[in-house]
């Protein structure tokens, strides 16, 4: 089989089956891991899907993910209460990285009009900051979401590479154990593991609903966060025995 070919069979899987192991092509096609990691490496920088350890994810991924504008009538109470409890661990002059959950754009409603840079890569968010005089914001490229209006791919991991911030604001579909921190948007998941490499401080925000749930995309330990912020519904002291004395605050709902 020649290599184009190759290509477009690996894209048909990988769109098909949503992600795809490089040990699983090897052997399907019958070639080294080597030559399909190039060929992973070439449909990457053409777009085509996202390169992953061990393997490649579609660019059409987010598909399972909820759309956007239902996770933001979700728990509306409880996100209210994170996003006010959130802004308060917020300086003057301060960088921040907010993702594209709904939960963060709670809080970007909320920021007040102060010196601050924000690294986004939800459209939403930046619309939002956009009407404060003294917020920077600065939007990381990418390819636009078809669930949500948010930017992911390999555009956008190569951009995060160029910034550090002081504290980075996520959300999470689940937290648990022995899985960790995870999402149900594979790309999503990889821009807030990259990011989490470039942040001083990792602040979870979560509902009460997250605590011990599985995604499919495991975002990292829960050994990456710097602090979590939650409801007070939450079971307290299983959270707390899972963080091991990592900082938690707990949002009060008014």
């Amino acid at each position: 089989m020649l290599a184009i070919e190759r290509q477009k069979q690996i894209i048909y899987k990988v769109n098909k089956h949503q992600n795809v192991k490089v040990s699983v092509l090897s052997k399907l096609f019958q070639v080294t891991e080597e030559t399909i990691r190039r060929d992973l490496e070439k449909l990457e920088a053409e777009g085509k899907l996202t390169r992953t350890h061990g393997g490649a994810v579609s660019m059409e991924a987010d598909d399972i993910e909820l759309p956007f504008i239902q996770r933001e009538i979700l728990f509306q109470q409880e996100k209210d209460a994170i996003a006010t409890a959130a802004v308060q661990l917020i300086q003057e002059n301060d960088i921040l990285f907010l993702d594209a959950s709904s939960t963060a754009l709670y809080m970007a409603k909320k920021l007040p009009n102060i010196s601050l840079i924000v690294l986004t890569n939800a459209l939403s968010i930046a619309i939002e900051l956009g009407k404060h005089s003294n917020i920077q914001v600065t939007v990381l490229g990418g390819t636009l979401s078809k669930t949500s209006p948010a930017l992911f791919g390999p555009q956008t991991i190569e951009a995060i590479d160029k910034y550090h911030v002081d504290k980075m604001f996520f959300s999470c579909e689940g937290l648990d154990e022995k899985w960790g921190i995870s999402d149900s948007n594979e790309q999503q998941a990889m821009i807030k593991r990259r990011m989490a490499l470039n942040a001083n401080e990792k602040i979870l925000l979560m509902d009460h609903s997250k605590l011990n749930k599985r995604a499919f995309s495991c975002i990292g330990s829960h050994q990456l966060i710097t602090k979590v912020v939650v409801d007070e519904a939450v079971n307290k002291h299983v959270l707390e025995t899972l963080l091991q004395g990592r900082e938690v605050i707990y949002a009060k709902i008014q």
